[in-house]
């Protein structure tokens, strides 16, 4: 029997979030993974090409290294984002369930601000680092070393995004559902 007084969320059985900022995380989320899912074969592809160059062809491509290097920082940073999003993160519950539950919402808001502010550092100084190298360009692709940041600034903005919305939830009794379910 439960306490008619309690809300379900307090149970552990919120209801979904379903305001304009979860919508749009949603979409953004899903399509961060498809692209992640996208970046991580290509990166296959790539290093295939690079070992088939080198060992069939006796001649390896020069530009395949760089390139699955960069692509390894889009994949890992948006991909990380998204799994704060959609809670696949590490996380350590154990003492949380134990707590309260009041005590509990709210060290999970004082959590998710904390993630926000690592999130906003991200975006700043990868900011300030990819404006710092924006006119040297990399070796074998000619593309500016600026675009080894471009996946940091993203990624430290939908984490801020991602636990604003998080955090509202919270606060509203809500629930964020993962966007690839």
């Amino acid at each position: 029997m439960t306490d008619p007084h309690v809300g379900d969320h307090e149970h552990g059985e919120g209801r979904p979030s379903r305001g304009p900022l979860t919508r749009i995380n949603a979409v953004v989320a899903r399509l961060g993974m498809y692209l992640s899912v996208a970046g991580l074969l290509i990166i296959v592809t790539i290093v295939f090409y690079q070992v088939f160059g080198r060992y069939v062809l006796n001649s390896s491509p020069t530009w395949t290294e760089n390139l699955a290097l960069v692509l390894i920082l889009y994949v890992t940073l948006i991909g990380g984002a998204v799994g704060v999003r959609d809670a696949g993160h590490i996380g350590m519950d154990s003492l949380l369930v134990m707590l309260p539950d009041s005590t509990r919402e709210k060290i999970e808001i004082v959590i998710h601000v904390l993630v926000a502010l690592f999130g906003l550092a991200m975006a700043y100084n990868g900011w300030i680092l990819g404006a710092s190298v924006g006119t040297v360009k990399i070796a074998n692709l000619g593309l500016p070393e600026l675009v080894r940041y471009v996946p940091l600034v993203v990624s430290g903005v939908l984490i801020v995004s991602f636990s604003i919305e998080h955090i509202i939830a919270l606060l509203r009794g809500e629930e964020v559902i993962p966007s690839w379910n």
